[in-house]
């Protein structure tokens, strides 16, 4: 027998529900609790985005990867660095770093960014035969002292 699948778009990815019937189907979005959504929502931002409630409101997960969310005024090293940090390990490549940072409604040149970064020792290649890059823990701490501190400051 033919299975049913209904697809419901959130803002972390689709939950998918399936049956072997239209009704089957109504039967299951019926026993789902009211705030379901909601609560899945948190624990997925929470499972990919490491403290996840320190970064509400500043960066939000996407399928595509962590966005820029905050209205404040950024610098390029304090998006790039943000990004890196609520990546999975704190790594990315220069060009989807880029990319989310173009999601996000900033435009910088991140190659040289990172390059500068990596002068600061606020980032490095952990292999220098991949096009990744990852926070050090001096720029961990940097993104979580100073511009995580800041950017609360002004959201209180």
């Amino acid at each position: 027998m033919k299975r049913i699948e209904a697809r419901i778009k959130t803002p972390f990815g689709e939950v998918v529900i399936e049956g072997e019937t239209p009704k089957e189907i109504l039967s299951i979005l019926e026993t789902i609790p009211e705030n379901f959504l909601e609560k899945l929502s948190d624990f997925v931002s929470n499972k990919l985005i490491p403290s996840g409630a320190q970064l509400k409101g500043i960066i939000e997960p996407t399928t595509e990867g962590p966005v820029i969310v905050t209205r404040e005024k950024l610098t390029h090293y304090e998006s790039v660095g943000l990004i890196l940090y609520a990546s999975p390990d704190k790594t990315n490549t220069a060009a989807q770093v880029a990319k989310l940072l173009e999601s996000s409604g900033i435009k910088s040149m991140v190659p040289a960014r990172l390059n500068e970064m990596t002068k600061r020792g606020q980032v490095f290649k952990p292999d220098p035969n991949k096009p990744e890059f990852k926070l050090t823990i001096q720029g961990e701490k940097w993104i979580e002292e100073e511009v995580l501190t800041k950017l609360r400051g002004k959201m209180a």
